[in-house]
């Protein structure tokens, strides 16, 4: 298997050449293109009632895809149906937790599921994580661009909750809120944000959904009322 990212940093596309044999899991509806000789395999999470809920308050699809080749040199395009980068991130028996809706494809034998609370959904102030954890190749999509913060031990760092992308599992966090007081949350217009503490890597979002939102929000209120 081969695989390139392109297109980055704002329409970024996965690109996958499979042999024989072959096979990538990839996010519900991701697939652009592919050659004749891929074959699709469509499964459900297999999570149950409560585990299907948790997963789509958490971004996750309650589906996913299993494209497998039939010949060598079967190429295979995925892309995140929203604009922006894609990561590539090779495990070697590492867990890694990302955002709720980040994962976009991975290799078979890696093992995903979703973290978060009931109160994280009711108050809106957790995150609902995706963790990925075994050996072998994930693709992350995110919102804009990515960076990479690499956190020395006991170094600590802030980021917004709806900017954050995914982060090593050896790193340890807190949620919080960004501000002291009411009305410096309503002044600054901050939120919660994480706070992480090292060893290990953070991967950030330049934009977030819920940033578009707000722009636009002023836009669909005079829509709505002519």
């Amino acid at each position: 298997m081969t695989h390139s990212i392109e297109h980055s940093p704002v329409f970024s596309t996965l690109k996958v050449t499979l042999d024989a044999g072959e096979s990538i899991i990839g996010e519900q509806g991701a697939m652009i293109s592919m050659s004749p000789s891929i074959e699709l395999q469509a499964k459900t999470s297999g999570k149950g009632i409560f585990g299907a809920v948790k997963s789509m308050v958490g971004g996750e699809s309650l589906f996913s895809t299993t494209y497998t080749a039939s010949e060598n040199n079967s190429e295979l395009v995925l892309a995140p149906g929203s604009p922006g980068d894609i990561i590539h991130y090779e495990m070697t028996g590492r867990t890694i937790l990302a955002q709720g809706g980040a994962y976009l494809a991975g290799t078979t034998g890696l093992e995903l599921s979703t973290q978060g609370s009931l109160r994280a959904m009711v108050m809106g102030e957790g995150l609902f994580l995706q963790r990925i954890s075994g050996n072998g190749h994930v693709w992350l999509s995110c919102f804009g661009a990515v960076y990479e913060k690499q956190l020395g031990p006991g170094e600590e760092y802030s980021v917004d909750n709806s900017n954050l992308l995914a982060f090593e599992e050896g790193v340890t966090y807190q949620i919080k809120k960004a501000t002291k007081g009411l009305f410096s949350t309503f002044a600054s217009g901050e939120g919660f944000v994480s706070r992480f503490t090292g060893p290990g890597k953070v991967w950030i979002q330049t934009r977030s959904v819920r940033g578009l939102a707000q722009v636009l929000m002023p836009f669909m209120q005079k829509s709505s009322g002519n």
